[in-house]
């Protein structure tokens, strides 16, 4: 038996940012939309856990690259004074 909750599983390590967040926008609103069975849930649940981790991992991505820039242009503005 194979739901919609499956159709992702396992792939959450090649989504991007925007996917995996309009993914658990989704599994959110399945889960307080209610009307699912237990196990539905726990399995929307993990999901959603496993994409909120995706998303994090792009956001400290993006904030490791602009601090970076931002440490780059801090040295060249040092170095240029």
């Amino acid at each position: 038996m194979t739901s919609k909750v499956d159709e992702g599983a396992g792939t959450a390590e090649v989504l991007g940012y925007e996917q995996a967040r309009d993914e658990l926008i989704e599994v959110v609103r399945r889960l307080e939309a209610g009307g699912t069975t237990l196990e539905e849930s726990l399995a929307l649940w993990e999901r959603g856990e496993e994409l909120a981790k995706v998303c994090r991992r792009w956001l400290d991505g993006a904030r490791a690259r602009l601090d970076a820039a931002l440490a780059e242009e801090e040295a060249a503005e040092g170095d240029a004074g």
